[in-house]
């Protein structure tokens, strides 16, 4: 609650906080639309293989020619502007620059970046979850022997959720359940680039001409972004899955503490301490009531008859029991909030979420009956969608994080709703971010 005044100190004390972006797709150009008002944050450069988006992006949020003039970083950082790159590593190995935010999207390159981030001792803040889940808590461990930050990016709801049930801890609550809403149905496991319009009721013409991205959008119907997140947040706060993955309950906001409690107490949960989704749609199609399609939640217990009590005269929403109740927040901001990751690192040396440990992990799944040779496509692809497993399951079968299952060829046949095994595909054991990972597995093999 105190982050806007540390800034404006270090502002008039003419000590910014240097920040670098890697990408400028929606996430950081969101960003740009924000950071010039932030006093106390100095943007010193920006790097994406193509010049024109990274243009594009800052013309999009009315950036002034001027300010992203600069030729060097080092000119950049002299006079309070902008220096556009098309190399990244630039940014990295710069002086001139305190704080990373790999915003790529690309698991393997974001790897590479954090990996060079900390021999380089950068702060990194990692908007790309997807590299975050196949190797976070190594790429944490790594950062914390480098004496520097490896955060997740506020303005996502894995951050979010992180802080709501750091909130909930700190204040003394039991954590029973934590997660997002989003819209599902068990039909969309199977969706495909060229299915997926129909379930956003657009044409294929509307959304090309609106410049959405197949792929992309497929990832968040089938499941794959809503494990990917869900990961993210057990492996920051210990909370684990349902040992076959996530549910998704229908569930609206006012039903959060009766559905989102153990089975054993009239609930949907497997267990106290859970991370899970809720759906925004009945399983027959029809609209939740008060949905949480777009936020994030929290589920706490009470323990004893005085904090029922203090539910009840505060008029706080319970269960029939009066034991459970939850907050939630309806919306998440994106990378409008992302300040909030750099103004926490940059004056505080603390991360908004970061990997604890290897508690859960998404595997590649297949989306129907795989031939040995065929060539997996990755994330929101024809192939694969990822589903959320306990870590120890992941590595007792040798799963393939979906991550690393783009442009992968087959060796054996895998079954429709099989995970993908290490032992079923052609890789590179030299790919760097493979070895990444495979470093993390023998890291923490003692799950088994």
């Amino acid at each position: 609650m105190n982050l806007y005044t540390l800034l404006q100190a270090k502002k008039e004390a003419g000590t910014p906080v240097r920040v670098g972006l890697i990408g400028t797709g929606k996430f950081s150009t969101m960003y740009l639309a924000q950071v010039r008002k932030v006093p106390g944050i100095h943007l010193v450069g920006v790097a994406d293989l193509s010049r024109e988006r990274a243009l594009q992006a800052f013309a999009r949020t009315s950036w002034p020619a001027e300010s992203i003039a600069a030729k060097t970083l080092e000119e950049a950082a002299k006079y309070g502007t902008t220096c556009i790159l098309q190399d990244s590593m630039e940014l990295i190995k710069s002086p001139v620059v305190d704080i990373l935010i790999e915003a790529t999207g690309n698991p393997e390159i974001g790897i590479y970046h954090a990996m060079n981030c900390f021999a380089n001792k950068k702060h990194i803040i990692m908007v790309n979850v997807e590299a975050d889940v196949v190797a976070g808590p190594l790429l944490a461990a790594k950062a914390k022997e480098a004496g520097v930050v490896y955060s997740l990016a506020y303005g996502d709801q894995p951050a979010e959720i992180c802080e709501m049930v750091d909130w909930a801890r700190a204040s003394g609550f039991e954590v029973v359940a934590a997660g997002k809403g989003t819209k599902y149905l068990p039909a969309y496991h199977k969706s495909t680039p060229d299915t997926i319009w129909n379930y956003y009721g657009l044409t294929k013409e509307q959304a090309e001409k609106g410049g959405m991205n197949p792929k992309m959008f497929n990832s968040f119907l089938d499941g794959t972004k809503s494990a990917i997140e869900m990961a993210a947040v057990s492996n920051a706060t210990g909370l684990q899955c349902d040992p076959d993955g996530l549910k998704f309950p229908p569930c609206g906001a006012d039903d959060l503490p009766k559905i989102l409690k153990p089975k054993s107490e009239g609930g949907q949960l497997h267990h106290s301490g859970q991370v899970e989704v809720i759906s925004s749609v009945e399983r027959d199609g029809r609209p939740v009531y008060r949905d949480l399609r777009w936020g994030v939640y929290v589920v706490i217990k009470g323990d004893s008859q005085y904090m029922m009590n203090c539910y009840k005269e505060y008029g706080m929403l319970t269960d029939d029991s009066g034991q459970y109740i939850c907050l939630y927040r309806p919306y998440h901001m994106i990378g409008l909030e992302l300040g909030i990751s750099v103004a926490s690192i940059g004056v505080r040396n603390e991360p908004t979420g970061c990997p604890k440990a290897f508690h859960s992990d998404v595997v590649a799944t297949a989306k129907r009956d795989l031939a040995a040779g065929e060539t997996l496509d990755g994330e929101g692809g024809y192939t694969v969608y990822g589903k959320l497993m306990r870590a120890s399951n992941s590595l007792r079968l040798g799963g393939v994080p979906l991550g690393l299952c783009s442009n992968v060829k087959l060796i054996k046949p895998v079954k429709e709703g099989a995970p993908v095994c290490w032992s079923d595909i052609e890789y590179d054991s030299t790919n760097y971010a493979i070895k990444v990972r495979k470093e993390m597995e023998a890291l923490y093999a003692y799950t088994v």
